[in-house]
């Protein structure tokens, strides 16, 4: 190979190295090619070009010249390019890093936040049948049993299984609640306990709804209505302890805490073969009833007051309070929609209610209409006939009222009828002695709700006179009944029939707590619990 080859290739292999082409064997072998002997010795080998005028460069010089210096360019730009592609995947992979540290607290925060939402200390309730139920799913939660949880639509079910998750050791693992009703019969072993690839034309392996339970709680929710030849499949998934995919021959071993609700009365299901009697009893391992919400007194309007605070957060609206007619009301009715019932309605007068505070007019016609056409509150078909039981209420309770307290107006508590004229039981609502607004006393066919009388006590003091301010023993009525006197026996009355609970005085009296202090200061009045 002569020189001019040589320099031919050189020029080629600095082009092919610069624009990144692989350089062609002929060209890299030709240039480490061993010389013929007869090349060796100079013989037959061309001679050099003759050199041009001095201070002149060959062009094949020139152009190996330029190929290379072209090259060591390239060269250098792939290089940087290189090194910049790898800073910017590093920084890249920083951002992700840091994005999936994020991801991670933020889902911790999360689950913890969820945890804290069902924690004991959270739940709205101080009757003494919630008490109950809240031991009852403590106890329940240290303990790997299934639960059966009974009570009305509407009672919160759900959140008492998720109050036994969350406080159980399980809380970190997922909790999966189904509807037993919103699944399809041809569709329930594949969504339970899962699929198989290639079991029919474009399905995909996934895990079933007890697959995804795992290291958790299962929640079935309406297991009356379960069909039995679901009961059957899900009775041996229980027993066993292991799911087997559909198209699959290989039992998968599953750690599940089952817990179940219903409103129907699965022992009588039983009875009627409605429902499996083996399963029942594999699930019913411990059982706990929810009480009806008509059932559970001053926790209405706890509830109620959440929910209001808690629907206005969320539209952006300031925080709204309930009137005392609002929240006699709310007492009275029967609530046949439970909790359920009671957050619709609220969420209904946060969206409505034009000033700072609930009225009567605020509520639904099926709570505040009766009052106004005829009926002596609760629900509909009140009517005179619970007018009429509210009288005898009124009259019969206030002999179990302290000495001096006046009740006032009242449609009778415990005997207004609800929603369809069901009336709650009796004791289960608190007497609330206040007077509904105006507003709502109009209509055809109204009739007043009666007055109690005043306890023979309350009268002889009023009477006498004895040292009250404001009060003298003469026969001059304008100061036997002189309304300072009468105020402060009244706040007297009221401060002993709640217990000295001052809280619970003001809410009997129609006014805030800071009203009644302000009232206690002006009539020197001592005394009294100052628990919320």
């Amino acid at each position: 190979m002569d020189e001019n080859d040589l320099l031919d290739n050189l020029i080629d292999l600095c082009d092919d190295l610069a624009w990144g082409r692989p350089a062609s064997e002929d060209r890299l072998f030709g240039l480490t090619a061993p010389q013929t002997p007869a090349q060796a010795s100079g013989q037959g080998a061309q001679q050099p070009s003759p050199q041009p005028g001095a201070g002149t460069v060959p062009e094949r010089y020139a152009r190996l010249a330029e190929a290379f210096g072209m090259m060591l360019v390239k060269v250098e730009a792939r290089e940087f390019q290189q090194a910049q592609l790898i800073a910017e995947l590093r920084d890249r992979n920083e951002e992700l890093e840091e994005a999936r540290r994020l991801l991670t607290e933020r889902n911790q925060r999360l689950a913890h936040t969820l945890q804290d939402s069902f924690q004991p200390r959270r739940l709205i309730g101080q009757c003494a049948a919630m008490r109950a139920v809240t031991d009852m799913a403590l106890s329940i939660a240290r303990r790997p049993i299934n639960t059966l949880l009974l009570g009305p639509t509407g009672a919160g079910k759900e959140v008492v299984a998720k109050l036994i998750h969350y406080s159980s050791p399980r809380r970190e693992g997922p909790f999966i609640a189904v509807n037993c009703t919103a699944i399809p019969e041809a569709l329930f072993e594949s969504e339970m306990f899962g699929i198989e690839r290639g079991v029919a034309t474009g399905v995909s392996a996934r895990k079933g709804l007890v697959e995804e339970a795992d290291g958790g709680t299962l929640f079935l929710d309406e297991l009356a209505d379960m069909p039995l030849p679901h009961q059957a499949k899900l009775l041996r998934v229980l027993e066993g302890r292991e799911v087997v995919r559909v198209g699959s021959s290989r039992a998968i071993p599953v750690d599940i805490k089952v817990v179940a609700a219903t409103n129907a009365d699965l022992a009588q299901a039983v009875r009627e073969g409605r429902f499996r009697e083996d399963l029942y009893y594999r699930i019913n391992v411990a059982e706990v009833h929810l009480p009806p919400l008509c059932e559970r007194g001053d926790d209405i309007l706890l509830l109620a007051q959440h929910f209001l605070e808690r629907h206005c957060a969320q539209m952006g609206r300031p925080r709204l309070t309930i009137s005392f007619g609002a929240r006699d009301l709310l007492r009275r009715y029967a609530w046949p929609g439970n909790v359920r019932e009671l957050n619709n309605e609220m969420e209904r007068a946060a969206a409505l209610t034009i000033g700072d505070r609930v009225e009567v007019g605020d509520l639904s016609p099926r709570i505040a209409g009766p009052v106004g056409a005829g009926g002596s509150g609760g629900g509909a078909g009140g009517g005179t006939a619970a007018a009429s039981a509210g009288r005898e209420t009124a009259s019969a309770g206030s002999a179990g009222h302290a000495p001096g307290f006046t009740p006032g107006l009242t449609a009778g508590a415990e005997g207004a009828a609800g929603a369809g004229g069901a009336p709650c039981p009796a004791g289960s609502l608190p007497g609330a002695g206040s007077l509904p607004d105006a507003g709502a006393f109009t209509g055809a066919g109204y009739q007043p709700p009666s007055v109690a009388s005043p306890s023979p006590a309350f009268v002889a003091a009023v009477s006498a006179g004895a040292g009250q301010p404001g009060i003298s023993g003469g026969a001059d009525a304008a100061d036997r009944f002189n309304l300072h006197g009468l105020e402060r026996e009244t706040i007297l009355a009221a401060l002993d029939h709640a217990g000295g609970n001052k809280s619970r005085a003001a809410e009997l009296l129609g006014i805030t707590r800071e009203g009644l202090r302000k009232k206690l200061l002006r009539f020197a009045i001592s005394g009294g619990d100052d628990r919320a």
